[in-house]
């Protein structure tokens, strides 16, 4: 019944993965009813509305065994490895289903996966964020960095946010933001070292790339910690490693999460603690004019489109 745009659709859209089969149908997040399910399944009655983690493993490898799902030797993403959810109907793995919470729309449950669960592998599986710690979160706007600042805050950090936007900050502050820089007019990375006199934050979430991963770095504190997720502004940042290994700083790359991450996760959802953030919905036979919104990085929230039932 809905679908949500995120990056990863752009990248499979313009060749980044080679491999891909076409015809290709896009899309990773989706939202809907099951229709039927295959051999061995049952769980989920026809007519249940559920939602999903569109990354899937085949539960059988070392990794797997380690509960590491998403490092798995055949880890494949909807949307990107196989078809996804810019359709009337997919198949899903049913350990990957859970329903969605009564008061939540198609649309939201669309827009939470995919941000929220490598938000929550960034934050707190791997940086393991405490209380006071101080976070700064790039490029507020896009659907990783608001997920992130909504987990940063209930794991009880002082959160700084960045963008090039006077709106996009206003709005983090009314998600809790408790620190606002407009990277336009002001060295983010300058404005933190001020901000905490001299001493920088404890955690970077970064999914920008090459145009931040040096502020990212001269923005962290000694021994902080830096995760990213991702390379919009591409993938081969200049840098200096002496402040790397002088400032004795921790970098974690992540993909996406494991089902214990999922896990976690949809508790918080379930429980109202956590909060999909939609900026438009568009039917889907507009989808080209959705990810044209999302190249121009004119949203605050998740694009959503809305798929008719079969």
């Amino acid at each position: 019944r809905a679908a949500a745009l995120n990056h990863l659709d752009l990248f499979v859209r313009r060749g980044g993965v080679p491999k891909t089969p076409l015809p290709h149908v896009g899309g990773a997040d989706g939202a809907g009813v099951v229709l039927e399910s295959g051999p061995g399944a049952g769980a989920f009655t026809p007519g249940t509305r559920v939602f999903f983690d569109p990354g899937l493993s085949d539960g059988t490898c070392d990794y797997c065994a380690r509960g590491e799902h998403s490092l798995c030797d055949r880890w494949e993403i909807l949307g990107e490895h196989r078809d996804g959810t810019f359709a009337q109907a997919v198949v899903i793995p049913e350990v990957n289903l859970r329903p969605i919470p009564d008061r939540l729309s198609f649309e939201e449950a669309a827009a939470f996966p995919l941000v929220f669960l490598t938000a929550w592998r960034m934050v707190i599986t791997k940086a393991r964020v405490r209380p006071g710690e101080s976070v700064l979160i790039l490029g507020i706007g896009g659907g990783v960095a608001i997920a992130a600042l909504q987990i940063a805050k209930d794991a009880g950090a002082q959160v700084f946010v960045t963008s090039r936007s006077d709106e996009k900050l206003e709005r983090a502050r009314q998600l809790g933001a408790d620190v606002l820089i407009n990277q336009a007019t002001t060295d983010f990375s300058k404005e933190v070292w001020g901000l905490t006199q001299k001493r920088g934050v404890d955690v970077v979430i970064d999914d920008v790339g090459a145009a931040t991963w040096a502020g990212s770095v001269r923005a962290l504190a000694r021994g902080g910690r830096l995760v990213t997720c991702g390379a919009t502004s591409g993938p081969k940042p200049d840098e200096d490693i002496r402040r790397i290994f002088q400032k004795q700083i921790t970098i974690y790359g992540s993909t996406m999460g494991s089902r214990h991450d999922w896990e976690q996760l949809t508790r918080l959802l379930a429980g109202g603690r956590l909060k999909p953030v939609i900026d438009r919905t568009f039917p889907l036979e507009q989808a080209a004019v959705a990810q044209e919104r999302m190249e121009r990085a004119e949203q605050f929230g998740k694009l959503v489109l809305t798929i008719p039932p079969l």
